[in-house]
């Protein structure tokens, strides 16, 4: 048995629509990886799986595991899949009279304006489910029509003969002035005490009408979903003996308790996605790469990428689920990570004038890739590696699971006789197509908004990044590449070296031409109180250290899209302060549209606090199994020209610092790295391999 300290243990769950990941760091911080195919009936099936396979490696049992935790940090796509499938609660939308299409028009933006062909987007609640209620706050706050609470009560009698299941509520001003909103609250508690709420004030407390009803849309909607999955796997933890604290992962790149969650499950939405750079961030400071580091997710649905830049995460407010402006904002603060149909299960199709395309549907985890064996009958991305070469059937996790190769062959063989061409041929194209979705969205995170990709350390994760890794960074010409060993589980790692994050947003509009300073600084203070509030919640269960930092959204007068500018102090207290904030703007401005604009005042809408809890980190080092198995080489197809000699390597064979060249496969329990002619692999001190694209 692997000696082990008794207690300190840390588990990070990671739950995607393919595979679940876990992470068991030891009191020492080392890792072990289980994995296991996700369960969407009964998520703590699949999750049971990967802890006993987690514990296996070990050799324990998974009480014994359980026992030694005392922190569970766990994240999910369950909400992101719910949005996007419309497997959401029925909603009610309650806003002022007078202004029933706020979600309907959206934000009215559209990528062509004179394409008339595709159908205007549906709001992400029914319109028939939108009811006005009488009432209007203005925008200093007064009140223009008090609330009718006659026509608010038959209101709520409608939503009860109508049996809905959720409803949110979003006015006008209620930023200003949430006594409206608040009284709404009241007559709900007390007239559908059974049917959960969302107020838009309570939840995202910013300018701009959309955003601010679209995510107390999306939070109304996900609640009996959300709430009863946490409130079950809360459950199903205690009973499989597990004491300690339970956390869940956020969409800003941390993670909050989980009875915070339960009230606003929102924060769940692409959680996972968010914790991607997290990970990333802390493998590329291990090699000593602080400059700007790319950072790519692989899963079996989608491709995630985001971008760090001088140790900083990217956050937005303009997450969309779906394709922008016909999808659904999030509005709240996020992660900038995004995201395309493209990973290892999705599907290989033909059009009618038979072009390849891939994606973004997905075979998911039931039935999977046809590999798998489990009645998938259409080509994946993971179909198309068996057929070249790049997976062995026979080690997929470890060994745990055979993939089936004359049934990827049947089904490339789909593509492949249409076009005429041999299987390896439609294999190959298909990643072909695969990496071109995959490099279009890396320049869209950076060449778009002023970052030159050539300059980034690419950090690799997911289960299927090292497949085509290396071409693609050959083709965005990447200053590195860095694929950790535990690239597959890369979003639960990433949860490993998170902090407890909590965020609160004010509204206070102003100007540098005629800067409010007092109205900002109480706002902050106001801010600076409901954080200490929760600080002092989190202290009474042992994390009492935190740090807190502010930034607000800010744009020139007469733009429309802001942008995210840190503060340089806790207050604008002075008038070198201030100007140092205006400064930032520019920069930041500078920086992502080539372009400044000092003769125009800076607008500043909505002001954020964020407080940081530090969790203690875990180290760099897993522990995997000690097998001495090893193959020499295999025949792989790198190019479409034919195939090549690949020398074949198992990762728990390799040491430290040793150098393979390619053509090359190094075969690791969860996850493979490609190496074609040209390119070659370092094992580092810190767990990763560290590629050179030119030798």
């Amino acid at each position: 048995m692997i000696e082990q300290s008794n207690r300190g243990w840390r588990i990070s769950v990671d739950t995607g629509g393919t595979f679940t990941d876990v992470v068991v760091a030891d009191a020492n911080g080392r890792f072990t990886i289980g994995k296991a195919p996700t369960t969407p009936d009964r998520i703590f099936v699949g999750l049971r799986a990967a802890l006993e396979a987690a514990a296996r490696t070990l050799e324990l049992d998974l009480a014994e595991v359980l026992k030694r935790a005392d922190l569970f940090i766990y994240g999910t796509t369950r909400a992101t899949n719910a949005i996007v499938t419309g497997n959401i609660a029925k909603t009610a939308f309650l806003t002022t009279h007078g202004f029933p299409d706020v979600l309907v028009l959206r934000e009215g933006g559209k990528f062509n304006p004179h394409d008339f062909s595709r159908p205007f987007p549906k709001p992400y609640i029914p319109r028939r489910f939108t009811y006005e209620i009488n009432e209007r706050i203005d925008a200093q706050g007064q009140i223009v029509t008090p609330l009718d609470e006659a026509q608010a009560l038959h209101v709520i009698g409608q939503l009860k003969s109508k049996a809905y299941e959720a409803i949110a509520v979003s006015f006008f001003w209620a930023t200003a002035n949430a006594k409206h909103e608040t009284r709404i609250g009241e007559l709900l508690s007390r007239e559908l005490p059974n049917v959960p709420y969302t107020l838009s004030h309570e939840l995202n407390p910013i300018l701009r009408e959309y955003r601010r009803g679209s995510s107390a849309a999306i939070d109304a909607s996900l609640k009996p979903l959300m709430q009863a999955h946490l409130r079950d796997l809360q459950s199903d933890l205690r009973q499989e003996g597990y004491g300690g604290e339970i956390l869940i992962s956020t969409t800003i790149g941390g993670c909050l308790d989980i009875d915070t969650v339960i009230a606003r499950p929102i924060h769940t939405v692409r959680s996972g996605p968010a914790m991607g750079p997290v990970a990333g961030r802390r493998y590329a400071e291990l090699e000593g790469k602080t400059g700007s580091v790319l950072v790519v997710d692989t899963g079996g649905t989608t491709f995630d990428v985001s971008l760090v830049r001088d140790g900083a995460i990217a956050i937005t407010q303009e997450t969309w689920i779906g394709e922008r402006f016909t999808g659904h904002m999030l509005g709240i603060p996020a992660v900038d990570a995004r995201s395309v149909g493209s990973g290892g299960g999705s599907i290989a199709w033909l059009d009618e004038a038979n072009l390849l395309h891939v994606g973004p549907q997905s075979a998911g985890a039931n039935p999977g890739p046809a590999c798998y064996g489990q009645g998938g009958k259409l080509p994946t991305v993971t179909d198309a590696a068996l057929v070249l070469g790049y997976i062995d059937p026979d080690y997929f996790l470890g060994g745990r699971m055979q993939l089936d190769p004359s049934a990827a062959a049947t089904a490339i063989a789909t593509i492949a006789k249409p076009l005429g061409i041999s299987s390896q041929e439609a294999a190959y194209s298909i990643f072909a197509v695969s990496n071109e979705t995959m490099i279009n969205a890396i320049k869209d995170i950076t060449v778009s908004e002023g970052s030159d990709p050539s300059e980034a350390v690419l950090v690799a994760g997911g289960g299927a990044a090292g497949l085509n890794i290396v071409t693609i960074a050959r083709e965005l010409q990447c200053e590195a590449v860095l694929v950790p060993r535990t690239a597959s589980v890369l979003s639960a790692c990433g949860m490993q070296f998170s902090d407890i994050q909590a965020e609160q947003s004010a509204t206070v509009p102003t100007r540098s031409d005629k800067f409010d300073r007092a109205a900002v600084n109480h706002t902050l203070d106001e801010i600076d109180n409901a954080l200490k509030a929760f600080a002092g919640r989190l202290a009474e269960r042992g994390f009492d250290q935190y740090v807190l930092s502010y930034r607000v959204d800010a744009h020139y007068a007469a733009q429309v899209w802001d942008i995210a500018v840190d503060l340089p102090a806790a207050r604008i207290d002075s008038d070198g302060i201030e100007e140092a904030l205006f400064e930032a703007f520019h920069a930041a401005h500078r920086r992502i549209f080539s372009v400044e604009d000092r003769a125009s005042p800076i607008e500043f809408l909505n002001w954020t606090g964020r407080l940081s809890v530090r969790l203690p980190q875990a180290v760099i080092t897993t522990s995997g199994g000690r097998s001495e198995k090893s193959q020499p080489s295999r025949n792989v197809w790198f190019d479409i020209a034919g195939a090549d000699d690949a020398a074949i390597y198992r990762g728990d064979t390799i040491k430290v610092g040793q150098l393979i060249a390619g053509p090359a496969i190094i075969e690791e329990e969860t996850t493979t790295l490609v190496l074609p002619r040209g390119t070659r692999a370092t094992l580092t001190n810190n767990d990763s391999y560290f590629v050179e694209l030119e030798v």
